[in-house]
C-alpha cells in the first residue's frame, strides 16, 4: 500500500524515518510533499525509492493513505488543494491534536484517524495516541495500529482527553528534559561538579529509571519507597521538592489547555471562512 506524507517538517520527517528504519514501510511505498521541496529531496537521497511529489495533490493521487503533518492553520488551504483528488477510498491520518475528527469528516469524503506521535517514536519507544473516526473500518484500525506498533505502543483514546494525553506523550519529553536540565544546572552550581559529568550521570540515571519502571519490579511509588530509607539523604532532598513544587504541574496543564482552547477557536473560525 502506498502512503503519502503531506508535510515533512519535524514530526513528518521523524515518522518517515522511523517507519523506514523499523521496517514498517519501505521507501518505495512512500510519496511525500512539502512546501520546501528541498526537504523532501534530502529524504529521497537518504532513502532511495522515496518519491518526491510535485504537489500535495500529486501525493494524494499516488497514495491510499495520507498523513497530514502540517500546522493547524494550514489545514483549510491544504484540504481545499487536495479535495478534488480525495475519495472515500482514502484513509486520512492527521497528527495535529486541535484538528477535530468531526471537522475532517465534514471537510473530506475520506475515512479519518487522528494519531498523536511522540519524538520518542524515532527510537521505537513511547506511546502514540489514536482517535478513530466514525467512518473507519476495522481494517483501517488494524492497519494503523500495526503500523504504529512498529515504532511505539499505540493506544486508542477518546478525543475528549486528547489534550492531556498529548501533554504527557508528546509534550512530556520536552517538559521532562527541561526539568532534568535544571537538575543538572543546580548540581553544577551548588557543588562544583563539571557540567559534562553531571550530564552523563543524569542521562544514565534517567535511562536506568526508565528500564526499572518498564522492565523491573517497581512502579513510581514503590521505587521511591525503596530508595528513600528513613532518615536518609534522599528523604532530605524530597523535602525540598515537596515544599517547592506546589501546584506547578497543575499550572502546566492549565496553560496547555488554555492554549489548546485558543487553537480550537482559531480553527473553528478558519473552517467558517
Amino acid at each position: 500500500m502506498r502512503v503519502g506524507f503531506i508535510g515533512t517538517g519535524s514530526m513528518g520527517s521523524i515518522l518517515i524515518e522511523a517507519f523506514i528504519t523499523e521496517g514498517a514501510l519501505q521507501p518505495n511505498q512512500i510519496t511525500a510533499s512539502n512546501r520546501t521541496r528541498n526537504k523532501v529531496e534530502k529524504l529521497s537521497e537518504k532513502y532511495p525509492g522515496l518519491v518526491v511529489a510535485d504537489s500535495n495533490r500529486d501525493a494524494v493521487e499516488h497514495s491510499r493513505v495520507i498523513f497530514l503533518c502540517i500546522k493547524p492553520l494550514e489545514f483549510r488551504k491544504v484540504i481545499e488543494e487536495i479535495l478534488p483528488s480525495l475519495t472515500d477510498d482514502h484513509l486520512v491520518i492527521s497528527i495535529t491534536s486541535p484538528i477535530l475528527i468531526r471537522d475532517l469528516e465534514e471537510q473530506t469524503p475520506s475515512r479519518v484517524i487522528k494519531v498523536i506521535p511522540s519524538i520518542t517514536n524515532c527510537v521505537a519507544a513511547g506511546a502514540s495516541l489514536m482517535v478513530l473516526g466514525k467512518r473507519c473500518s476495522e481494517d483501517d484500525r488494524h492497519f494503523v495500529f500495526s503500523l504504529f506498533s512498529k515504532i511505539s505502543k499505540p493506544i486508542v483514546i477518546d478525543e475528549a482527553v486528547i489534550r492531556v494525553s498529548s501533554d504527557i506523550v508528546s509534550c512530556g519529553p520536552a517538559f521532562m528534559s527541561y526539568i532534568l536540565q535544571r537538575f543538572i544546572s543546580a548540581a553544577v552550581e551548588e557543588t562544583g561538579i563539571s557540567p559534562e559529568q553531571a550530564t552523563f550521570l543524569t542521562t544514565e540515571m534517567i535511562v536506568g529509571l526508565g528500564q526499572l519502571i518498564s522492565e523491573g519490579p517497581f512502579n513510581l511509588q514503590t521505587l521511591q519507597q525503596r530508595v528513600c530509607v528513613p532518615g536518609g539523604v534522599t528523604g532530605a532532598g524530597l523535602v525540598a521538592l515537596e515544599e517547592k513544587l506546589g501546584d506547578v504541574f497543575n499550572q502546566v496543564f492549565r496553560n496547555t489547555h488554555e492554549k489548546f482552547q485558543t487553537d480550537l477557536e482559531e480553527i473553528e473560525q478558519m473552517f467558517k471562512k
